[in-house]
């Protein structure tokens, strides 16, 4: 299970934590403007906006768990088991695979609003990548610097949200979600004042009571609320250095550790990788569960006009800084 994010300062930020018991060989990976997408109905696309994300890279094609294009147009694509659905092929749609809607839609999109146009023509096909790579469940947020929205597709239809908190995780439905915050919103990063009970000498005995209550366990429901409220209660400076480390520091509220998030198989569920991209300048930024130190690929240092992918693997051990070395 998964948290996605959305922060903006000076610039416009979009990451993600990526939670799972095993890794499936991602890489940083830059698509540039002139290599040639093939959708399996869709035909071919040769020239596109460049992105920069994360994927794995099967038989040639990345397959994005999240990317950012060069217009700072964000999407992600977060686990949505049991909610998920998809349709055949439709005659007259035109039919999108579930790996193919990330670069479909950042291939030629540079807004929300652009998607919003295109995602009204698709029909979303449960087509697999192929047979060891069966139909992900998934949805998805899309952002920009003006808005965020995130996309479901289940057995009633493909819809829409605005999502005005600019998160999503998983289960239940974004509508769900979003409704599960009305029972939070006593919550404040200011002192809490004595409601309890008139009569009754009650007191601020520390700092951070005001949010007693906020849900701590790593369900994804709490995820989305803890997430919200430390995004939105996010104060940090516009810097680049700033920005970015409030971002980590939003995302860390949502961390899932080694040993806390046990599965039936006796694997444990841990953050894999937290990224945070500079959607405005195409700088993707992220941390291992093994590397905490901060790594980051500029889209722009590569050759965008070129025809084949840019990868990088992921630093995965950790880099330690002794700050008194001789």
């Amino acid at each position: 299970m998964c948290t996605a994010a959305t922060y903006k300062t000076k610039d416009f930020y979009f990451g993600r934590t990526f939670d799972n018991e095993r890794s499936y060989d991602e890489q940083i990976v830059v698509t540039p403007r002139n290599y040639p997408f093939y959708f399996r109905h869709m035909g071919t696309v040769k020239k596109h906006y460049a992105m920069v994300g994360i994927a794995h890279v099967e038989e040639d094609y990345p397959l994005y768990y999240d990317a950012v294009n060069e217009k700072g147009l964000g999407m992600a694509g977060l686990n949505f088991p049991g909610y998920a659905h998809y349709n055949p092929v439709v005659s007259g749609r035109e039919n999108v695979a579930v790996f193919e809607l990330i670069q479909w839609l950042l291939s030629d999109c540079a807004t929300v609003a652009e998607c919003r146009g295109k995602l009204a023509r698709i029909n979303l096909a449960d087509i697999p990548f192929n047979d060891k790579l069966p139909v992900a469940t998934l949805h998805w947020i899309i952002a920009d610097r003006k808005e965020a929205v995130t996309l479901e597709a289940t057995a009633e239809g493909m819809h829409i949200y605005d999502n005005p908190v600019g998160i999503m995780t998983n289960n239940p439905t974004f509508p769900e979600q979003m409704f599960h915050l009305n029972n939070y919103m006593q919550l404040s990063a200011k002192p809490p004042h004595n409601n309890f009970a008139k009569g009754l000498n009650l007191s601020v005995y520390c700092k951070g009571m005001g949010a007693i209550g906020l849900p701590g366990d790593l369900s994804s429901q709490s995820r989305f609320v803890r997430a919200a409220f430390v995004k939105m209660n996010s104060v940090s400076g516009d810097s680049e250095t700033e920005s970015v480390g409030q971002f980590f520091h939003i995302l860390g509220a949502v961390d899932q550790q080694a040993g806390c998030c046990e599965l039936e198989n006796g694997e444990f569920e841990l953050t894999k990788y937290t990224s945070c991209c500079n959607a405005s300048r195409g700088i993707y930024y992220y941390t291992t569960y093994g590397n905490r130190q901060i790594t980051a690929v500029d889209m722009y240092r590569e050759e965008l006009d070129a025809d084949a992918l840019v990868c990088y693997p992921l630093v995965k051990e950790e880099q330690i800084f002794l700050q008194n070395a001789k």
